[in-house]
């Protein structure tokens, strides 16, 4: 539900910041700091609850410290147990329409943390009895936030919001390849043409072309699994710059341990908290890995809009699902709708990723406040990636055909037939016959066959698909 759609009884409670009163409606769970931070940064127009997993990470990090807290008894367990609770409905997808803060924002992700500590703060009281808004009982500041700063709880909540969102990005790239394999298992059998620079090369299968698609994809699996990790390591008890001030000595273990035994990630406390405070390396380097992922699908699919040319006039050897008409003023046209869409989302994740770059250059000194637009980058770029590989695969990948004949009849036309015959024939005499075919326009199958250069058996024998498309033994001359 959009927040700004919620019907309103009119009702409000004052709230107080060191600006002044503000009249907050009491239908809302946020207060007075995330209504000024909707107010000064209306600029993506995305909201966090855009990104769930982004919510579910800073509620997972806020009721670690409330654990931590408790442990340390500088939270009792009253107000301890209700700000977890309120942290656990967030985490199972509760009250996330109140998380409304632009993810594009000022302040190096003071407004994204605030408006978790007001949103659990007032879901915190209600379950003690109190109205919403009666900080001196529960207090988004000295209570959701002890022990933190947004300078830690935030990075922390984006790393495991990236954790979390990773897992899905790795699901949706498996099935993308379970597709192609499939694919590839299918047109195992159909002989083509392979290209090197756009020209005839050397014959091969369908079958291996969409196998690679597949193998190409799959080492991303391992690439995304390796870089996610820079993210177990996280500088909670680091507060403002990382020295640890208003933290406990004992916080940061305590909280380690509980936001890993909540989270189900092995977390680890940064080595040292003032670098882990002010580097943004771990950022950089993920995004380098989600762009790789869109560099190959886009290369995939400038793959299989060439490959689906025509139907006429190109080279027709699949055919992709018709999924539109194509054209307002040329009848009977169908366009590769869906690689051009995912083309599309490749460039955005390389723009993208070259923000991260920027935005990560630009931190000084012991902070870098440039981490909301990291933030919304990688975000965004990961559910692009998301819906894309999955229009990719339903509506494209599982319904591709094969032009079978068009494909054989190509490579027995094909001038790069020559090479697969070159260790019989010799370099000489097949460049030879690669000349004649290409001045005369004939076959060199035909011209084989009317030279004697060998046998009708000899050679269908050595353009056998499975003799042409893999490594052979030959007999030695």
């Amino acid at each position: 539900m959009d927040i700004t759609k919620m019907p309103l009884s009119g009702a409000t409670r004052v709230e107080h910041d060191l600006l002044g009163d503000r009249e907050i409606p009491i239908e809302y769970y946020f207060g007075i700091q995330t209504v000024r931070a909707m107010e000064n940064f209306n600029i993506s127009r995305v909201r966090l609850h855009f990104f769930p997993a982004l919510i579910k990470g800073l509620a997972v990090v806020k009721k670690g410290a409330a654990m931590a807290n408790c442990d340390l008894e500088l939270l009792d367990t009253e107000k301890a147990e209700a700000i977890i609770k309120a942290c656990d409905e967030i985490i199972a997808g509760k009250l996330k329409e109140h998380f409304v803060v632009d993810m594009v924002q000022g302040g190096a992700g003071t407004s994204t943390n605030m408006n978790a500590n007001e949103v659990i703060a007032n879901r915190a009281l209600e379950i003690m009895g109190y109205g919403r808004g009666q900080y001196k009982v529960i207090h988004p500041n000295n209570h959701v936030n002890l022990s933190q700063s947004t300078n830690d709880a935030y990075p922390t909540a984006v790393k495991l919001a990236l954790l979390f969102s990773n897992e899905r990005l790795i699901e949706q790239v498996k099935e993308l390849v379970k597709s192609f394999r499939a694919k590839g298992k299918e047109f195992a059998h159909i002989i083509k043409m392979g290209r090197t620079q756009l020209q005839d090369a050397v014959p091969m299968t369908l079958g291996q072309e969409f196998e690679a698609y597949a193998a190409n994809l799959d080492e991303e699996v391992d690439r995304l699994t390796q870089n996610v990790k820079l993210f177990l390591e996280i500088n909670m008890g680091a507060t403002a710059i990382g020295t640890g001030i208003n933290s406990d000595p004992d916080y940061t273990p305590l909280c380690v341990k509980h936001l890993a035994e909540v989270s189900g990630y092995p977390l680890k406390a940064a080595h040292n908290m003032i670098e882990a405070t002010n580097d943004t390396g771990a950022f950089v380097i993920y995004s380098s890995a989600v762009k790789r992922l869109a560099v190959k699908l886009s290369k995939i699919c400038n793959d299989l809009r060439l490959l689906s040319s025509g139907p006429r006039c190109g080279l027709n050897e699949i055919n992709l699902p018709p999924m539109q008409p194509g054209s307002t003023i040329m009848p009977g046209k169908v366009n590769p709708v869906i690689p051009e869409v995912v083309n599309q989302v490749a460039y955005k994740v390389f723009g993208n990723d070259l923000t991260v770059t920027f935005a990560a250059e630009a931190g000084q000194l012991e902070l870098n406040v440039m981490e909301p637009i990291i933030v919304h980058s990688m975000f965004e770029s990961i559910e692009m990636l998301c819906n894309a590989m999955g229009t990719l695969k339903n509506k494209c990948v599982d319904g591709i055909t094969a032009n079978e004949e068009h494909l054989k009849q190509m490579v027995y036309n094909s001038i790069g037939l020559v090479t697969a015959l070159n260790p019989y024939l010799g370099y000489d005499i097949s460049t030879e016959l690669a000349a004649t075919a290409l001045k005369t326009g004939r076959g060199v199958y035909e011209l084989v066959l009317e030279k004697g250069l060998m046998s009708q058996e000899e050679l269908d024998d050595v353009l056998k698909p499975e003799n042409m498309v893999k490594p052979r033994k030959f007999l030695k001359k």
